[in-house]
Parts: structure tokens; C-alpha cells; sequence
């Protein structure tokens, strides 16, 4: 079945941008959700429809999502308050979101849904972050609906996270004291990402699947770091923390103003490799999955041409 209409939730972010871009390539008509216009002024200029929607509210999901062929849910935190089995924030965007939404898909007879979730994704597992993502994709999964669930690494690419951060690190500081300095990372790049979530979209045999997205090389946190330092031409002393010292760090960190650059859940959630448990699927369509060697040192050097989007978000000082 062709699903030409597609509702788009948490399509403001890094991976919402490069989706759009090919969702837009193939044609398909592409509504996005955000709270605040102006949070999606780097959207604006494509060829698709930004509309202020809470999606917390289920009247007005059910209204953005109405007459839809497919819905994307893309939403994700990394950080929030502790809880048991986990905080607020985790069960707002990870559990209660996605419950909502197959309640609106149901409600207005949109059979397909496609849910980002996490490698490591479990109701058991050892951070909020992941219990509260194996519990979201629980809720998708009793729905009825015709739905994929897509498990990622870490995501890198231009305006990433990941390896920006790294970098950023490594030309601030001489010395840059890292917890779990032998945690596991698959990173998948984002273009791989997006290329997944198209090409399944509209293959019937995806329905009712779950799909894990890495890329083709693991790496411990300390080579990620290394990496991105050589990269840029710096190279500051890694020292590996004890876990009682890493657990000291994150929980300074997370006593500062702002978003924590790691946090005691980050660490608890590293636990866990995050690697993929085979190859890609062969429907994905990703034959070789791009590399951070291939691609990373681009935008890091700033030597990439900067994207359609790129540049929408720059301009939007995003």
C-alpha cells in the first residue's frame, strides 16, 4: 500500500530533518507537529506543512494526525529526574506519548505507524531511558495497528550530538576525565537512518517487524572521543574513570544549569552495549552503512557542503 499522506512527530530534530528531506524526495506529502512555529523555522522553506500542535494533548494529536496515511514518531529524551521505574520526563515522551498516538491512529483509522526506539530497548533494562523505551514500544505493539518499530545506535551526522560534542571536548580541554571509557557504540549515520524509515514504509512485509539500525563498526566511548579529537588535529589526554568517580562526575554534572552532558541514567544505560545484534535487514535496503571515517571527518572540518536543512537551521540559529 502507498501511504502518501505522512504525519510526522518529533520531525523538528537532527533525524526529523534528514527524514523529511526524504520522505520530500520521494514525493510524499509531509505534515510536522511542533509546539511553537518558530521552533521549525528551519523547516519552513521546504516543500511541507509545519503545523503548532501540542501532542501531549490527545484532541489536538488526533486533529494533526487526522486524514493521515502513516504517522513517524521520532520523539526522544536523553535526560530527566529520576524515578522509579522512571521519571516524568522519560514517561511522558517515551511511554504516555507513544500510547497516545496508537490511540489517535486507532481512533481515526490510520493503520500505519513507524516508532523510533532504542537498541538496548527494555522494561527491565538498566536505565530509565531504556525501561521507559521498552515500555513505549509495549504500547505500540498491543495496538492493532500496522506497525515497525526501529531500534538505532547512536546517530551521527552533520549537526549531530555525538562526535560535535567529542570534538568540542577535545579542543576545550587538555585533558577530558571519561566514564565508562570501554562502553560500546555502533554509531549508524543519519542518512542511513532515513533511508531505513522510507524504504519500509510502505512494504507491507515490514508490518509488525522491529529493525535494528548500526552502523559497520564498534567502538568503545574512548575511540569516539580519540576519534574526533584526531580529527580536528587535537589530541587531550583521556584518563578512564573508576565507576564511583564517573557516577561523582555525571551527578555534578547534573546538579548544573542546563542539560547534563552525561548523566547517572547515561551511565546506567552504557551498561548495556549498544550494538547491534546482527546485520541490517536486507529490506532496509542499505547494503553498506556509511562509516564516522567516511563521513564524520566532513562536517567536522567543516568541509561538508551544508545541507538544504543545514542551512535552514542555521539560519534559524538552530
Amino acid at each position: 500500500m502507498r501511504h502518501q499522506k505522512v504525519a510526522l512527530i518529533g520531525g523538528s530534530g537532527f533525524i526529523g530533518s534528514h527524514l523529511i528531506n526524504a520522505l520530500v524526495d520521494l514525493g510524499k506529502n509531509v505534515r510536522v507537529a511542533t509546539r511553537r512555529r518558530v521552533n521549525a523555522q528551519h523547516l519552513t522553506l521546504l516543500p511541507i506543512d509545519v503545523i503548532e500542535c501540542d501532542i501531549h494533548d490527545p484532541v489536538q494529536l488526533a486533529g494533526f494526525i487526522d486524514q493521515a496515511d502513516a504517522v513517524i514518531n521520532l520523539v526522544g529524551v536523553l535526560q530527566g529526574r529520576r524515578g522509579d521505574p522512571y521519571g516524568p520526563e522519560f514517561a511522558k515522551a517515551h511511554v504516555e506519548l507513544p500510547r497516545k498516538i496508537a490511540a489517535a491512529c486507532e481512533a481515526k483509522g490510520v493503520r500505519r505507524l513507524l516508532h523510533m526506539s532504542a537498541i538496548g530497548a527494555d522494561s527491565q533494562g538498566p536505565s530509565m531511558y531504556l525501561r521507559s523505551k521498552g515500555d513505549g514500544e509495549k504500547a505500540i505493539r498491543e495496538s492493532g495497528l500496522d506497525w515497525t518499530l526501529f531500534r538505532s545506535s547512536v546517530v551521527f551526522g552533520p549537526e549531530d550530538n555525538l562526535l560535535n560534542q567529542f570534538a568540542f571536548l577535545e579542543r576545550v580541554f587538555p585533558v577530558i576525565p571519561l566514564a565508562c571509557a570501554d562502553a560500546q557504540f555502533q554509531p549508524v549515520f543519519v542518512g542511513d537512518v532515513a533511508k531505513a524509515m522510507v524504504n519500509v514504509l510502505d512494504l507491507d512485509a515490514a508490518n509488525g517487524q522491529t529493525y535494528e539500525l548500526a552502523g559497520p563498526h564498534v567502538y568503545t566511548l574512548a575511540e569516539l572521543v580519540r576519534f574526533a579529537g584526531a580529527t580536528i588535529g587535537k589530541h587531550a589526554r583521556i584518563i578512564k574513570l573508576p565507576d564511583s568517580l564517573g557516577r561523582l562526575q555525571a551527578m555534578t554534572m547534573e546538579m548544573a544549569p542546563g542539560e547534563p552532558i552525561i548523566s547517572r541514567d547515561n551511565l546506567d544505560s552504557m551498561q548495556t552495549p549498544n550494538i547491534a545484534s546482527g546485520p541490517l535487514a536486507p529490506e532496509l535496503g542499505i547494503d553498506e552503512p556509511a562509516s564516522i571515517e567516511a563521513i564524520a571527518p566532513l562536517y567536522l572540518t567543516g568541509n561538508a557542503p551544508r545541507s538544504r536543512f543545514g542551512s535552514f537551521r542555521a539560519t534559524a540559529h538552530r
